[in-house]
This record gives structure tokens, C-alpha cells and sequence, in this order.
């Protein structure tokens, strides 16, 4: 018999199991390029990765009005779509999964991308039907709000000591604080693993084989 921690193992998407930082910065640039104001640093914009697309222009874009949110984000959308079909998992993340449905535990994502996107990029990645549950930032509250989290768990039967959260930003840590679940992060995504300290993650991985290792022993 398996003996195991978590039930539930929830995922973030991009920088998590999706290698998909680099260019959404680059989106993000091209957004603010195309409309006229300040391009965002490179560490700027990988920041708000995580955040549902709005709360992630705003503030990638401060000194933007409003009302010219949704230009943004087309002109975001615009690009980002045109070059979906460069990305793919970390090396890696599909074994992840598979050692994990192996031990009959149930997975989930939690991600800031729109619906949209998330089944384009689960298509793309030939992954439809491996999550038994996913949310996205407009189906509910964004992170850090901890509606994703809890929606998951009540839709799987989990409690929050039975629910590990995993993801690269300190967006997906705070989540899991304020929905009182642990959480593990990971160094390979978009934000310095040296901020996650402040939410007293199980542990930082820094690979999806050293992660796999790592749930499969303590997990």
C-alpha cells in the first residue's frame, strides 16, 4: 500500500510544469511596444506572471489608464498566440505526472491563464484528461485570493491538509497560505526562489526531476 501526504496535488501552469516564462515577458513587451508605453523590465514583467491577465497588465503598466486595459490585452493575446505553438512541458513534467496518477493521486491546476489558453495549451501538450480539476484566472478570483484553491477542493473532496500547492511565484505561495494548504515551490519558473521564504514552503525544487523526487518521497 502507498502512503501518502497529499490526496490532491495542484499545479500551477506557466514556469511551473509549461516553460512558457521567456516569452510571455516578451509578450508583455511587445504589448506595452505596440501602445505606446514604458516597457516593463524583463523582472518586471516575469513578476506579475500568475496574476489573471488584467491584474497582470495593471501592473505591468501602471501609468496606463483603465479604460485601455482591454488594448493591452489584446495586443498581449495577439502575440502570445502567434507563438503558442513554440512552447512545451519542462523536460520532465510528463513523467512527473504520470508517476503521480501512478500512486492514484488526484492532480489539478490552478493557473492565472484564461480558459482559453489553458485547454489550447493542454491540447498542445497532449494532456486533456490528466487533471481531474483545473481553474483559471476568469472563472474566478485571481491569485493570490485563495478562491481557486478552495473551489478545487471542494470540487475533489480534499481538505487543506490533504491539498499540496506547487508553483513558481510567490503569487501561487500566497495563495496556498490564504487557503491554509501547503505548498512547495519551484527555481526554474519566473520568480527568484529567494523570495519564497516568507511563505515556508515545503521545500524549492529546482528541477521537475529533482520535484518528482521529491513528492515521490515526502509527498
Amino acid at each position: 500500500m502507498i502512503h501518502r501526504r497529499f490526496d490532491l496535488v495542484v499545479f500551477d501552469w506557466d514556469g511551473t510544469l509549461f516553460d512558457s516564462t521567456a516569452l510571455i515577458v516578451r509578450c508583455i513587451q511587445d504589448a506595452c511596444r505596440d501602445v505606446g508605453i514604458a516597457v516593463p523590465s524583463d523582472a518586471d514583467a516575469a513578476y506579475v506572471i500568475g496574476l489573471g491577465l488584467h491584474d497582470a497588465l495593471r501592473h505591468a503598466a501602471p501609468g496606463l489608464p483603465p479604460e485601455r486595459y482591454p488594448e493591452l490585452g489584446q495586443r498581449y493575446r495577439h502575440h502570445y498566440f502567434a507563438r503558442q505553438h513554440e512552447l512545451s512541458l519542462f523536460d520532465g513534467a510528463l513523467e512527473l505526472l504520470q508517476a503521480l496518477k501512478a500512486r492514484n493521486q488526484l492532480l489539478a491546476v490552478a493557473t492565472g491563464k484564461a480558459r482559453r489558453g489553458l485547454n489550447e495549451a493542454l491540447a498542445q501538450a497532449q494532456l486533456r484528461g490528466v487533471f481531474d480539476a483545473t481553474r483559471t484566472a476568469d472563472e474566478t478570483a485571481s491569485k493570490p485570493h485563495p478562491q481557486m484553491l478552495l473551489e478545487l477542493m471542494d470540487e475533489l473532496d480534499v481538505p487543506p491538509e490533504r491539498t499540496l500547492m506547487i508553483g513558481d511565484t510567490t503569487h501561487d505561495l500566497q495563495m496556498a497560505t490564504n487557503a491554509g494548504t501547503p505548498s512547495v515551490g519551484v527555481a526554474y519558473g519566473a520568480h527568484d526562489p529567494a523570495a519564497f521564504a516568507g511563505f515556508a514552503p515545503l521545500a524549492v525544487a529546482h528541477s521537475t526531476h529533482e520535484l518528482r523526487d521529491w513528492l515521490l518521497r515526502h509527498g
